[in-house]
């Protein structure tokens, strides 16, 4: 992974100042910013050189936005730098530095020392370097291809990081999963030549409150039978943006030592096609007892995290949260970066919309609406995985899953994108962590004060 762009305190650097309008500068600073044009607009950078020419100062337009300061983090020329001024939350204006500063290098040769930023008197550097990592390991995980990163791979990085933790991390795999009784994980990744596997990892004090995280693992997504056009498949690598959401969740959870007992659970699977293939029409059975018609194979998520949660509601957690690249139609309705969540727990729903605003990750509740059920009904079955009419995809997806949750003393579910198409100052193009900074600033809250 990257090395964070963190510079010593006792670093010699570069100023940076944050301006709101020219009559901030010094006279020698307006004349060089009249001759660049330069407007002090929100986001906007200047550099300043000496009478050498060399770079003496930055010149930054102040914005309402405190990640803005990602630019700074991307744009900047090698060399280390601090903020002269007082920041409104030194906190992310840090943190926007550290997350628009990310690459991913793993297949690229040009690994050039960027800018590095001095962290500003009041930042904690433990909680900083805590959320930056695991952005850093979420995208790593999304943009990685699917010929380097299969069930195996997936498995093989939650057993080091359960490692460094001393967490417990058990695999079911294979036809295994059918004695284990999770049918529908082993049904939609049975046609790949890697094995689908429940990853199951444990954490924690059994005395603590139980926390029970679930990742969609989609490796790579086909579309199965029902075969996605090439320009849809393009990004199906992102499909097991769930699974690298709630392990870079983990990850910090386990590093802040939060006083929970943590299990993560991730289905990981390749949604594949060949003769053994699961098809549209088949009638899968579930852990849960509810039998399913496949409506459409395309629509393979909420099958394996079924299953899933399924076995995690069996021991009653006190709080299970799901992360999964689920429909196009919660694209649709909130574009690709406001994630819409769902859960019945008001006090959670106003706990996570709050903080996830406070902290700029923004989600955004939305209802489980029950009366839309009988979209998902079924002549042959318990219930259809997709509804019928194409209407309110992201809400029947999320009613689907809640079949599967009986005894969790409180439940969310979170359909994200997982990936940045357009990019912002703090969020280059690729692998995007999205509600994994507001979900640990919950829990620490619910359950550590």
């Amino acid at each position: 992974m990257q090395e964070l762009p963190i510079a010593s305190a006792k670093s010699k650097s570069i100023p940076i100042y944050i301006v709101s309008d020219l009559k901030d500068l010094t006279a020698e600073q307006k004349a060089w910013a009249k001759a660049n044009g330069f407007k002090a607009n929100a986001g906007a950078k200047l550099l300043c050189g000496d009478e050498k020419g060399k770079l003496d100062a930055v010149i930054f337009g102040a914005s309402e936005q405190p990640l803005d300061t990602g630019i700074l983090g991307s744009h900047l020329p090698s060399g280390n730098y601090h903020f002269e001024d007082e920041l409104g939350d030194p906190h992310l204006a840090s943190l926007g530095w550290m997350l628009g500063a990310y690459r991913f290098i793993e297949y690229n040769n040009k690994k050039e020392q960027g800018a590095k930023l001095v962290l500003p008197k009041g930042v904690d550097a433990d909680d900083l370097i805590r959320e930056a990592e695991a952005t850093y390991l979420a995208r790593d995980l999304i943009n990685k291809p699917a010929n380097d990163m299969g069930p195996e791979e997936l498995e093989k990085i939650i057993r080091t990081i359960g490692s460094k933790f001393k967490a417990q991390v058990s695999v079911i795999k294979g036809d295994a999963l059918l004695k284990k009784n999770l049918p529908m994980i082993h049904a939609v990744g049975r046609a790949s030549v890697d094995a689908p596997r429940l990853i199951d990892l444990k954490w924690g004090n059994a005395k603590h409150p139980k926390v029970t995280l679930v990742g969609k693992g989609v490796i790579f997504d086909s579309g199965g039978l029902n075969i996605k056009p090439g320009n849809s498949m393009a990004l199906m690598k992102k499909d097991m943006g769930g699974a690298a959401n709630t392990i870079a969740l983990a990850q910090m959870i386990m590093d802040a030592k939060l006083p929970v007992q943590l299990r993560l659970l991730v289905p990981a699977v390749e949604n594949a096609i060949s003769g053994n293939a699961f098809r549209p029409g088949d009638i899968l059975p579930s852990r849960k007892g509810i039998s399913v018609e496949i409506g459409n194979t395309d629509a393979e998520g909420r099958l394996i995290l079924g299953d899933a949660l399924a076995l995690g509601d069996e021991e009653k957690p006190d709080l299970m949260i799901d992360m999964a690249t689920l429909t196009g139609a919660a694209r649709v309705a909130l574009g690709p970066d406001l994630p819409p969540f769902y859960t019945d727990d008001d006090e959670l729903a106003s706990a996570i919309s709050e903080t996830s605003m406070d902290i700029f990750d923004p989600l955004w509740h939305m209802p489980l609406w029950d009366p839309y059920q009988k979209m998902l009904s079924s002549k042959v079955a318990d219930v259809n995985h997709i509804s019928t009419g194409g209407f309110a995809g992201s809400i029947t997806a999320a009613l689907f899953l809640s079949r599967f949750v009986e005894n969790a003393k409180s439940w969310a579910h979170f359909d994200i994108y997982g990936w940045t198409p357009t990019a912002k100052p703090w969020m280059p193009v690729g692998g995007e962590a999205q509600g994994i900074r507001t979900l640990f600033e919950v829990i620490k809250n619910k359950y550590w004060n």
